[in-house]
């Protein structure tokens, strides 16, 4: 039987890819709505399953703010909350396209933030946990402090990484995005 020392466990274990890293791919989506550094995270797993979150880009995850509140209510007649789905293939969950809203963040500085899907598919499930607990969006944005879990069409499953950056494309927008704004000051 192979034995570690605690050194060599706590190096293992230090060296090891997270669940995140793991099992989904990441894909990001830049400059939402034109927006500079409003950047969305899709964490896509191999079942096709898309997790959205915030980038660690994105403003709110900086410069010290709080959130002050979540509002999944997109609009009088479409709270993303009354999303319900139902047997296997997820039928009644609400359909969303690329730049569909999924919620809107404000902070305590009054900032708001709209979030979008970023890709076309069924809501199953938005994450109520943050209403409740909104320092988890900040806190913990991969994983507790997601906005919501998307599945997109069977057919499309393959395309929808068509718009997104990969995370190699992702960084190369962020140093650039850094060179810039030091060029500017």
């Amino acid at each position: 039987m192979f034995l570690m020392d605690s050194k060599e466990q706590k190096d293992t274990e230090e060296n090891a890819p997270s669940v995140i890293d793991r099992y989904y791919t990441r894909w990001y989506r830049t400059d939402l709505k034109g927006k500079s550094c409003e950047d969305h995270c899709i964490l896509q797993h191999s079942n096709r399953i898309c997790v959205i979150t915030l980038a660690e880009t994105h403003p709110i995850l900086h410069n010290g703010r709080t959130i002050k509140s979540i509002n999944y209510q997109i609009s009088t007649g479409c709270s993303r909350l009354k999303n319900k789905v139902s047997g296997k293939s997820k039928r009644g969950g609400q359909f969303l396209t690329d730049f569909a809203p999924l919620c809107r963040i404000t902070c305590t500085d009054e900032s708001e933030y709209t979030i979008y899907s970023c890709i076309r598919g069924r809501l199953l499930e938005v994450n109520e946990n943050i209403l409740e607990t909104p320092s988890l969006l900040l806190d913990k944005p991969f994983t507790e402090g997601y906005i919501a879990v998307i599945l997109p069409k069977f057919e499309e499953s393959k395309s929808i990484t068509e718009n997104l950056l990969s995370r190699e494309e992702f960084e190369r927008v962020v140093s650039k995005r850094s060179v810039t704004e030091s060029q500017s000051s």
